[in-house]
């Protein structure tokens, strides 16, 4: 992805914001100790910092009202806090799941209403002109997978506003040599972001609720599977996705599955890994095969479109995962809180169909209230 360098000229949202950290080449950090929260400085009125590498401490006047995250993880962050109002624009919109939305009642995002800031490149007039009061992104990421200059962050930074943001969704980018974050501890520091600790509370308290009821019903022994993503639909050839420890495999974390690919020495598509065929596939046999595609993808759709081609594929149909029927969805690359839950259920319900089958593993209602507000502080 190449940046347009060309630089439109905006108005400053600094008035309101002001940047109190410093970003520094290969991802290394200054001035920044402690664990990420919110600090109120008590000489002044309204105003609180956040911390979080690799930008710094982040010091804010007033809560910021609009915002956009590039990935679908920050996204879902946001609109779990409250925040989906002030959402402005996404990465691209068919990783951003926010179709899950349309089961939680008082709840939506319409994705049409957000600017796509992926349009052939991801330049900085775009962000001129959105004009965002904090933007939810690593500007490592910015920097070293769309090509920005370090030049460019400091400008959008100095005269947009500020950067907070981690890349949680994968551990196997080498420039990532900072502090990595599980997705609650990134969570929580958004809520520090819009002040919404009370929200947070709330996830963070159901999250575990749900997640111990779960794992207390996992059988003893659990798959080994191969989460891959289809290089063409219909797939004859796969990017391979290692279960590590980013929130992109949490869902496949909490459910206690191994990976087959590790297992095999294969390497991680977002490390550098290629494609793999179906006979190396057949070489591994992994006992389920999660099939990762982006988008909202209907049952009927990943039946027509992958299981029914490997069902009668010359060589896929020999896989153990194809016979026994285990070639599940594996859901989207970013997940947040409300998505994680989304993906899950269906992970657990398609793993372990004899335990979980069609229930329903969360209650819609009660994350509905905790977005809207309609909870018990």
């Amino acid at each position: 992805m190449k940046e347009n360098d060309d630089t439109t000229e905006g108005p400053t949202r600094r008035a309101a914001l002001e940047y109190g950290g410093t970003v520094l080449g290969g991802g290394l950090l200054a001035g920044c100790t402690g664990d990420p929260g919110t600090e109120s400085p008590e000489d002044t009125d309204g105003s609180y910092s956040v911390t979080m590498e690799p930008v710094g401490t982040v010091e804010f006047d007033q809560v910021p009202e609009t915002w956009f995250p590039y990935t679908g993880d920050y996204a879902d962050m946001g609109v779990a806090l409250g925040q989906g109002d002030g959402l402005a624009a996404v990465g691209v919109h068919a990783r951003f799941a926010s179709h899950v939305y349309d089961e939680l009642p008082g709840v939506s995002v319409d994705e049409n209403d957000l600017v796509e800031l992926y349009q052939d490149g991801t330049g900085k007039e775009i962000f001129y002109e959105l004009g965002a009061d904090v933007h939810l992104i690593d500007p490592n990421f910015m920097v070293n997978r769309l090509q920005w200059s370090r030049a460019d962050v400091d400008e959008i930074r100095e005269t947009v506003a500020p950067f907070v943001g981690n890349t949680i969704f994968s551990r196997a980018y080498d420039w990532h040599d900072y502090t990595a974050y599980t997705m609650y501890e990134a969570f929580e520091t958004v809520a520090d972001v819009f002040q919404e600790q009370s929200r947070y509370e709330a996830f963070e308290e159901y999250h575990d609720d749900v997640l111990a009821d779960v794992r207390a019903r996992i059988p003893d022994e659990t798959p080994n599977i191969a989460v891959l993503y289809p290089a063409e639909v219909p797939p004859e050839s796969f990017y391979p996705y290692l279960i590590g420890s980013g929130t992109q495999s949490k869902h496949w974390n909490d459910l206690n599955v191994g990976d087959s690919l590790a297992r095999n020495g294969i390497a991680d598509a977002q490390a550098g890994g290629g494609i793999i065929d179906y006979e190396t596939l057949l070489e591994i046999d992994p006992d389920a095969i999660a099939i990762r595609m982006q988008g909202e993808i209907t049952q009927a759709y990943f039946e027509d479109e992958i299981v029914s081609h490997l069902r009668n594929h010359d060589v896929a149909s020999g896989l153990r995962a194809v016979r026994n029927d285990r070639v599940i969805y594996g859901g989207l690359t970013y997940q947040g809180p409300i998505i994680h839950l989304f993906q899950l259920e269906r992970a657990a319900r398609d793993l372990y169909p004899e335990e979980f089958r069609d229930e329903q593993l969360f209650d819609r209602q009660r994350v509905a209230d905790i977005v809207t507000g309609a909870f018990e502080r």
